[in-house]
């Protein structure tokens, strides 16, 4: 695809570069999850990930970067293995809880 949609991190007040979400393989290497359309990452991703676009000719620069060695497109993320802090972030949003 043109472009493509890539799951980040959250980032905390005044950031000013994006954090990538790397996942580790079976065999120990790192991966990158791309999405071709943004309903791809919320189905596979969950509907509260952070996620920044940019082209695909991008990618070689991120990889430059963070070292990721392969990339998987629309990837399902179980929800057991989806961010558990960016669940309890959210989840305590929605309650109205302070976070401590």
């Amino acid at each position: 695809p043109p472009v493509v949609y890539v799951p980040c991190s959250l980032l905390p007040f005044g950031a000013t570069e994006l954090t990538v979400d790397l996942r580790p393989t079976r065999d120990g290497r790192m991966a990158l999850l791309v999405y071709s359309a943004l309903d791809r990452l919320v189905d596979c991703c969950g509907p509260d990930q952070p996620w920044t676009v940019m082209p695909s000719t991008d990618l070689e620069q991120v990889r430059l970067a963070t070292g990721f060695e392969l990339v998987f497109l629309d990837v399902e993320i179980p929800v057991e293995l989806r961010d558990a802090a960016l669940q309890r972030a959210m989840t305590f949003e929605r309650e109205g809880t302070a976070r401590a």
